[in-house]
């Protein structure tokens, strides 16, 4: 593989800033963002890229090839669950090894943006209904961690979910809620509420990234101390199954004939996991299952490991794969 992917993707100003946040807990620098300001910049990201996700969608169309992206994301947002399930009872219990596969089931939306912005600086091209498959992707892992918990605990007769909620925490969840609605009115505007928007949309979403990537710096080194529940098991896990489901995702992608630049994003959705409503949900509705775990993998090691050497290793493959 080229240094020189890695090194023009860790030299990205947003990438930088991680590590800035990292350091800044590393060498014990006071430096602190108060709690209400990465909420708020979370939720301007999530809109932001559902919106242009939209107004990029209403510019396509509806056609077969972005009918069949939507199909393969809900297909290993399904999938990737199950079997990261059975590798994970190898050495877990069935509440942690389903939460800790539901989380992987489901992506992350910071490390898909990051991986926009690489192939921006790479200039290559990729469509915008992507951020389509990103929201159908975001739930469905969920749903699939319940049955499994359901399937295989000991006490699944008497065990009962309120499914209401869980329905609710996976699909009306306030990112599920905010990225979906964006889509949408962006599908609905289209080139006409991009302009309209585009000085808050395009001007400073880079700026926003970069500063939610240094909260998340900050917190990801953090939860390093974490790690030491896990041990070398999840820690491994953590950096290998990433690559085994964008690995997936490229064969599927190479297989419908999806362009390089989308064959990346879907793989990055593939391999990310999620830190955010997934957990949120597992704390909800498995309280048994250990959220130092399936947090600080996901945080600590697959983030982390994904925006350094992943999104630079995936386009490897695509480089080796669409020859």
């Amino acid at each position: 593989m080229d240094v020189s992917l890695i090194m023009s993707n860790i030299l990205n100003p947003p990438v930088l800033f991680f590590f800035l946040g990292m350091t800044a807990v590393f060498v014990k620098s006071d430096l602190e963002i108060p709690p209400p300001i990465p909420k708020l910049f979370s939720l301007y990201l999530l809109f932001a890229i559902g919106f242009k996700g939209g107004v990029e969608l209403a510019k396509s169309g509806l056609n077969q090839e972005v009918f069949l992206t939507m199909l393969v994301a809900i297909v290993m947002a399904c999938l990737v669950p199950i079997y990261t399930f059975f590798i994970l009872k190898i050495k877990l219990d069935a509440y942690n090894a389903a939460a800790i596969a539901a989380t992987y089931g489901s992506i992350s939306a910071v490390t898909f943006i990051t991986a926009s912005s690489f192939l921006q600086q790479l200039g290559i091209d990729f469509d915008g209904y992507m951020v389509a498959a990103l929201a159908l992707m975001e739930s469905p892992a969920i749903i699939v961690g319940l049955i499994l918990v359901n399937l295989f605990t000991q006490d699944q007769n008497e065990r009962e979910f309120s499914w209401p909620e869980v329905l609710q925490e996976a699909f009306l969840n306030g990112s599920v809620f905010l990225l979906v609605g964006s889509l949408i009115i962006g599908f609905l505007t289209g080139e006409h509420g991009w302009k309209v928007l585009s000085p808050f949309t395009q001007d400073m979403f880079y700026g926003v990234l970069t500063f939610f990537l240094l909260d998340m710096g900050l917190v990801a080194a953090k939860r390093i101390k974490d790690l030491e529940k896990t041990g070398p098991f999840l820690i491994s896990f953590a950096i290998l199954i990433p690559i085994v489901n964008a690995g997936i995702g490229l064969l599927i992608g190479k297989f419908i004939g999806m362009p390089p630049g989308n064959a990346l994003l879907f793989s990055v959705l593939c391999a990310s996991a999620s830190y955010i409503a997934v957990p949120a949900a597992m704390r909800l509705t498995v309280p048994e299952a250990n959220p130092s775990l399936y947090i600080s993998t996901a945080l600590a090691v697959t983030f982390p490991f994904n925006i350094i050497f992943g999104i630079p290793l995936y386009l490897y493959g695509i480089d080796l794969l669409w020859r």
